[in-house]
């Protein structure tokens, strides 16, 4: 497993699925200047996929008010992805969501990330790409493990905290809670205030 924390973001052109159910290329270097949650999964028409799909999908406008985008990856085609938006959600579909699905139907994108397995299907992988287009954070589920996608956003905001002020984000820590000076004098005010 490759980790690609602190490291560029391998860049992709591909097919996708738009928010406004058009067809479009999605360059991933040309998000430059806006955070990216992008998080593949393993196929159209599952069943813990739409789940998490339709959990972004609730977060799609909290992720843009704070300059990301979302865009979902898996190895169907664009075609798929168009038909499982046309499905209602209480027929096995995902119906319209806000943001865009990308296709990787010959597999590039999930091997340049690490996560295809059995050169087949992708695991629920995340990537949190910042404004310069640095992977700062990345975590990879199995096939039935579900993300949650609060922590998506908790991750996205101390990211933005620490860029913001310096400071470093505690275990726990969510926006608006103190965080420490990295320091050796920082730490220990910290721990002695929250060790207890």
């Amino acid at each position: 497993m490759s980790v690609l924390v602190t490291k560029e973001a391998p860049d992709f052109t591909a097919q996708a699925v738009l928010p406004d159910n058009s067809f479009g290329e999605i360059k991933l270097s040309s998000y430059r200047g806006k955070y990216v949650i992008l998080f593949f999964y393993p196929l159209d028409f599952t069943f813990v996929c739409p789940s998490e799909i339709l959990a972004f999908n609730k977060a799609v406008k909290i992720f843009a008010s704070k300059n990301a985008v979302v865009l979902g990856v898996s190895v169907d085609s664009h075609f798929s992805h168009w038909a499982w938006r046309q499905t209602p959600v209480n027929k096995g579909g995902i119906g319209e969501i806000g943001f865009s699905l990308v296709s990787d139907l010959n597999k590039q994108i999930a091997r340049a990330y690490d996560v295809l397995v059995n050169d087949a299907i992708a695991l629920r992988g995340l990537f949190l790409i910042d404004r310069k287009g640095i992977v700062r954070h990345q975590v990879v589920n199995d096939l039935p493990l579900g993300r949650n996608v609060d922590e998506a956003i908790r991750t996205l905001d101390a990211l933005q905290f620490t860029e913001e002020h310096g400071e470093v984000c505690p275990a726990n820590w969510k926006s608006g809670d103190e965080a420490m000076k990295p320091t050796a004098d920082g730490v220990a005010s910290y721990l002695a205030k929250h060790s207890k």
